[in-house]
């Protein structure tokens, strides 16, 4: 066998295969522990835009300074966000504080 024409035979397979896979993207949704009701709002629509584009959400909490004693509201505001998003949306970790950030991970749902 050729060794060009062995080589040329694999690149096609890999472009084939490259043309198949699918990119995912994840986009990032940041809020406060106190974000108030029309910043969510916004924030929840814009996610609900991302879900339906395909793009994984990866909303997450941030705690400045002596904020992070409001871990509970932290919470709380995240579970809202995945029972709000859930008919676009499945969560995929539930909230887990890592140093100042609280993050959630929600992917859109399959499309039949």
């Amino acid at each position: 066998m050729d060794y060009k024409k062995f080589v040329y035979e694999q690149k096609k397979r890999d472009k084939i295969l490259k043309a198949k896979s699918t990119q995912v993207t994840v986009k990032e949704i940041r809020f406060g522990p106190q974000t108030d009701e029309h910043d969510y709002e916004f924030k929840r629509k814009n996610a609900e835009k991302f879900l339906k584009e395909g793009a994984k959400l990866k909303a997450f909490v941030f705690f400045k300074g002596r904020s992070i004693i409001y871990k509970d509201q932290g919470q709380i505001l995240l579970l809202r966000l995945a029972t709000d998003l859930e008919e676009f949306g499945k969560v995929e970790a539930m909230p887990v504080l890592e140093g100042k950030r609280m993050i959630m991970f929600i992917a859109p749902k399959k499309k039949k």
